[in-house]
């Protein structure tokens, strides 16, 4: 029996996770499934310009694992370009992590890419509050944009739900 996969690190996750050729109908279409580790990998290396190693120990897996998940995007993503096939981004094992200031480490959440939501579990629905951890004001939660990603009026930190 093999072991169990290993969740890899994503620190990102695209508002738009389907690409598709202008001027063919979406019954017309054949899909290329990219997963969201492998689309990280593309999006570490290729934009923005890490070196392999660094790439790797971002999403915690060797550098032979990352060299593999990159080949196989940019051979999915050549392929639906060259033959006009739709790019959707979807599923995987991955744990999203969410970025701190100032090297004070790193916060995960577990998202399994499948049946949590497209933010890997982290929403609490539509409505509610973002708190800030620091200081404690609230703001109302604004539907599409994660609270990590709103900074805190009074004080500039990250807000986290409530």
């Amino acid at each position: 029996m093999p072991r169990p996969r290993r969740f890899r690190r994503i620190g990102f996750q695209p508002n738009i996770t389907y690409f598709k050729p202008t001027g063919i109908g979406m019954f017309e279409l054949e899909e290329t499934i990219l997963t969201f580790e492998e689309f990280e990998a593309v999006r570490l290396k290729d934009f923005e310009g890490l070196e392999q190693e660094k790439a790797a120990k971002k999403m915690e897996i060797s550098q032979p694992t990352f060299n593999r998940l990159l080949k196989e995007a940019r051979k999915k993503i050549a392929d639906a370009i060259v033959n006009g096939k739709a790019i959707r981004i979807q599923g995987g094992v991955y744990k999203m992590v969410i970025p701190r200031r100032a090297g004070r480490g790193l916060r995960a959440g577990i998202g399994a890419g499948r049946g949590r939501g497209r933010m890997g579990g982290f929403a609490a629905g539509p409505g509610g509050y973002c708190v800030c951890p620091k200081c404690g004001t609230k703001a109302v939660h604004q539907i599409g944009i994660p609270c990590y990603q709103q900074k805190c009026p009074k004080c500039g930190s990250p807000m986290t739900r409530a």
